[in-house]
């Protein structure tokens, strides 16, 4: 017996191609088909069809989320006939590994186009208040930025009712950039192209569809944070600090988000891993795209310089390349006065409250979960705390 090991969660045994229940590393599959008396062969993945995600949100060592669907290359060759004509045909796919929501794939067409596919979740799959949409809210962000022309995201080749085709960028995730590599310049670029971004303005904040948002920032944000609150107790998360306390917090401190005048457009998901790049002849990293649109809303456009500092706190970071490439596209200086810090400490919770209570909906059990958990539970009792200390100094 012949097996091909063809990715993470998938074999060909026999000329068959069969999922794997989870991720296993390729060395111990081969080294358990070996002791069971078959050979093994490698499908050849080029460098642009490995990109891999490192961020806690799309750990490639996390288990595998219930959100994700399992495709086989069965299943992608259906949805390219259905996208693109009865003709159409695959000349090679592969997964993409690591993401932590939807099922995604390479996929190189007979036409010579390569492209990258996205499958939503199955229908009956439990998700948080605000993930409904999420291909859909996709496809809108991609079209938006690439008609304005202000930054480098993909193609829109076709949108499903659940599933998404785009063009392929040329580009590594930043994770993945040999270790030598100063990704700098990368995220110097992507500042300025998230400046550019900010320019274009919704018609009101929050999300779109019928998830969370408002006539003002204030009301949208509130009401994001209730209905994350409320995702919490469906999915009996324990949050660090009680729910009533986070609310409370909150809405102590909603008043400073009503210097907010404009529903700008906003990523929100700016960590390394969303960044492709590539290295110029200079040595230096330069931004080639901007992933992962799909979770975009409109507002505060402090809201999205949280995510490009993952974990820490990008006020104290005032030579951090993304907040210098924002401010060299912007023209306008960063001054951190006392309503930036809280609207920024706002914000922090807001990521954090959903790295947490999206743990459960992930699958992340056991010491996985409990690690993630150790990480984020002191950074955001800290920030509460920072809320809680703010309120008595400026009462």
């Amino acid at each position: 017996m012949r097996v091909r090991v063809l990715g993470p969660m998938q074999v060909e045994i026999a000329g068959t191609a069969v999922g794997l229940g989870g991720r296993l590393p390729r060395q111990l599959f081969a080294a358990l088909v070996v002791r069971a008396g078959a050979s093994v062969s490698y499908r050849r993945w080029s460098p642009r069809s490995a990109r891999t995600k490192a961020y806690p949100h799309n750990d490639p060592m996390a288990p595998p989320s219930p959100t994700q669907r399992r495709l086989t290359p069965h299943d992608v060759a259906k949805l390219v006939r259905i996208s693109f004509g009865p003709q159409a045909e695959v000349a090679d796919a592969a997964p993409l590994t690591g993401g932590g929501f939807a099922a995604v794939w390479r996929v190189r067409l007979a036409d010579g186009r390569d492209s990258v596919l996205k499958v939503g979740p199955a229908p009956d799959a439990r998700l948080l208040s605000y993930e409904k949409d999420l291909i859909a809210a996709e496809a809108s962000y991609f079209r938006l930025v690439r008609q304005a022309g202000a930054a480098p995201v993909p193609e829109v080749l076709h949108h499903g009712q659940d599933w998404l085709f785009t063009g392929y960028l040329d580009g590594t995730a930043l994770p993945a950039l040999p270790t030598t590599a100063d990704g700098a310049g990368a995220r110097h670029d992507a500042g300025a192209a998230v400046a550019r971004i900010h320019r274009l303005t919704g018609d009101r904040y929050g999300y779109t569809g019928d998830r969370a948002h408002g006539a003002t920032w204030r009301q949208a944000f509130t009401a994001i944070i209730d209905d994350l609150l409320g995702d919490a107790t469906a999915w009996n998360v324990t949050l660090p600090v009680p729910t009533d306390h986070v609310r409370d917090v909150v809405g102590r401190h909603a008043p400073v988000l009503d210097v907010v005048e404009r529903p700008a457009l906003l990523h929100f998901d700016l960590w390394d891993g969303n960044l492709l790049a590539a290295i110029d002849a200079a040595g230096a990293t330069r931004l080639t795209g901007l992933v992962d649109g799909e979770r975009h809303l409109y507002g505060d456009v402090l809201l999205d310089l949280v995510s490009p500092c993952l974990l820490r706190r990008i006020e104290d970071e005032p030579e951090h390349p993304f907040l210098r490439g924002y401010v060299a596209e912007t023209g306008v200086p960063f001054v951190v006065d006392e309503t930036v810090r809280r609207r920024l400490t706002l914000y922090r919770l807001h990521l954090y409250l959903i790295m947490l209570i999206e743990i459960p909906s992930r699958g992340m059990a056991g010491p996985y979960g409990d690690a993630r958990r150790a990480r984020l539970g002191p950074l955001f009792e800290s920030e509460v705390a920072a809320l809680d200390r703010a309120s008595v100094v400026d009462a």
